[in-house]
């Protein structure tokens, strides 16, 4: 997984530039170096890109096997305990010990997950008949360990060469061939910041610097530790984007950090929660606001990026979804469900959500949240807000006014408080800045729901519509055991016109078309309107009903907009040349009007017809 670590020392790219982090000056801002030619830079880490790791070992979740699967997962428990306490050597050693493996075999297991950040890279590399294994003899290795921690790992704080002259020296009164200087410092690249930090400045610096406050809410005690999500209606009727005329109310997913109060992620849409409300939620929790805040037009600060450690949920059924957990435990993501009975767990995102109804019954189209309140109101008449409008209407209320105002169970605003939880102050220490996937679609497809299809000459069949593409050919009745093989294929609910094909034999997702290339984008919920409207009028549905019915919507959407403009337009007008008019031409005008206006025989007087001969 494509990650961008914001920490001193770590290379990265800058206007396609080699470059160093010399300095980190805030959340949103560091100071680099450029390698060749020492330049420095203060720059927005979303201006950075990580340094190409394609190298790296990584899979993903839906080419592994049951078993493989199983093994990663077995894995990942056992080096989980490591992962929040890098520094405990202790632990390390007792963890190798109780899982009867060595020492080294946990340190490459945590290499592994670090690289990538996802549990299935556990699996390990394939084999390839030792190719690419290590040749070191337990002697070296145990020497290598030894000098590492006895003379790099010190109060004396000796340097890498020095350590490698250690081992060099070690090596050669054994009559042993010397690891390779590389060797060496890939070791000790591998060692936490942390144990770095302890072993050479102290156990109180690194205290100072990696140990977290302590809060109220259990093990919520740093940014991103523990993310509650909850999913609301939301109390207001919104209108379409054409006719502006009302549709229904919207489903707000939200997705709060409980150490800081901030919102991390939201997900609106007119579908009831399931796996892909939840999922879509969590991506856009994971990932950086910057594009997102760019395409609403906003100028604020959002700094809410990176991988929680714990997501805090109620006991709805989309929580519960198997592949919901299995792609928050490919992410290194625990799921917590709220106990039962005990609803005051849950209490940091419904009261926020109760601060966000608050504020939406002052717009217009609210349907406010009592039935005696909304008898004195026509909230479809007073509609106004479209899905696209309500949603920056949200943005800017989330990052201009909650994130900067003063949250009173904290005494300082969600911002602040993030920011002091990840860079520290002189009272407490800093957490560090969060890697940066900036992998948008991998994030997005991962927290997506599937579907399975058997590849057939004519490509797939997802809801009445069919997809090809020459990707496909070669699993063109793909079977095993004469059982043909079904496919994972994913789509963005946002545009259904191109699903995401699984290839398993590049690990990776190809874009698959819509088979007639003419046909229109569409969004799933337009979609499934006209699904609808089909079936209430007995219409047999296949792909060629769909978009003619939906090509027909947009004929008479594009003519009602025509429509509208010119009637605005030609009112402007009269309204400009009637200005233009002295009182008496007017007087005449609006005689003419009234003229113009009356139905045919309105001006006879009835008595004509009634009068007797």
């Amino acid at each position: 997984m494509e990650r961008l670590f914001i920490t001193k020392g770590e290379k990265i790219i800058y206007n396609n530039t080699k470059c160093v982090i010399i300095r980190i000056i805030n959340v949103n801002t560091v100071s680099i170096e450029e390698i060749e030619t020492n330049i420095i830079h203060t720059v927005d880490v979303s201006e950075l890109e990580p340094i190409d790791r394609s190298d790296e070992l990584e899979y993903n979740l839906h080419g592994l096997s049951e078993k493989e699967w199983e093994k990663a997962n077995i894995r990942y428990n056992v080096i989980k305990p490591i992962l929040k306490n890098r520094g405990d050597l202790d632990l390390i050693n007792k963890t190798a010990f109780n899982n009867k493996v060595s020492i080294s075999t946990i340190y490459r297991w945590l290499k592994l997950f670090d690289n990538s950040g996802l549990v299935s890279s556990l699996v390990g590399m394939k084999r390839t008949g030792g190719r690419g294994k290590s040749r070191l003899s337990n002697l070296q290795e145990n020497i290598i360990n030894d000098k590492i921690h006895a003379v790099y790992l010190n109060s004396s704080r000796k340097s890498i060469i020095k350590t490698i002259r250690e081992i060099q020296l070690a090596c050669d009164e054994f009559s042993i061939p010397c690891p390779h200087p590389n060797t060496v410092r890939n070791r000790i690249k591998n060692i936490s910041e942390e144990e770095k930090i302890r072993k050479r400045f102290g156990i109180q610096e690194a205290r100072y610097k990696y140990e977290p406050l302590k809060g109220k809410f259990p093990g919520a005690d740093y940014p991103l530790s523990v993310v509650q999500i909850d999913h609301t209606p939301v109390d207001i009727i919104l209108v379409d984007e054409y006719y502006r005329k009302p549709i229904k109310r919207p489903w707000l997913t939200l997705a709060i950090d409980v150490y800081s109060r901030m919102v991390v992620g939201s997900y609106i849409s007119f579908e009831t929660p399931g796996f892909l409300g939840t999922g879509m939620c969590i991506a856009n929790s994971i990932l950086p606001k910057e594009m997102w805040l760019e395409q609403m037009e906003i100028d604020a600060e959002w700094p809410c990026w990176g991988i929680m450690d714990k997501i805090h949920v109620d006991n709805a059924k989309e929580f519960r979804s198997n592949m919901l957990k299995k792609s928050c435990i490919n992410y290194g993501i625990d799921i917590e469900f709220r106990p039962v009975a005990t609803p005051h767990y849950g209490g940091h995102i419904e009261r926020l959500l109760g601060t966000f109804a608050k504020e939406i019954h002052n717009l217009p189209g609210t349907t406010f949240s009592s039935s005696e309140e909304r008898k004195k109101y026509d909230s479809s008449k007073n509609a106004s807000f479209t899905l696209q409008e309500f949603e920056r209407w949200l943005t800017i209320f989330i990052t201009k006014i909650y994130h900067t105002r003063i949250h009173t169970e904290i005494n300082q605003s969600p911002l602040e408080r993030f920011k002091n939880g990840i860079m520290g102050n002189k009272e407490m220490p800093g957490k560090g800045i969060p890697p940066r996937i900036n992998n948008e679609k991998k994030v997005r497809l991962d927290f997506m729901p599937f579907v399975e299809r058997t590849i057939q000459e004519y490509g797939i069949v997802i809801d009445h519509i069919y997809y090809y593409s020459d990707a496909l050919r070669s699993y063109i009745h793909d079977s095993e055991k004469n059982i043909k093989k079904q496919h994972i294929f994913k789509r963005d609910p946002r545009d259904i016109s191109i699903v995401y094909f699984y290839d398993p034999n590049i690990d990776d997702y190809i874009e698959i078309p819509y088979r007639d290339a003419s046909l229109p984008p569409m969004s799933i919920w337009e979609h499934r309107e006209i699904l609808k409207k089909l079936k209430e009028n007995r219409v047999n549905i296949d792909e060629k009903s769909i978009f003619s019915a939906f090509r027909e919507l947009n004929e008479l959407e594009e003519r009602s907009i025509r429509e509208t403009r010119n009637r605005k337009r030609n009112k402007i007008l009269n309204q400009q040349e009637l200005k233009s008019k002295t009182p008496d031409e007017n007087e005449e005008q609006e005689r003419v009007n009234k003229i113009e206006d009356l139905k045919p025989f309105e001006e006879i007087d009835d008595e004509a017809f009634n009068r007797k001969n």
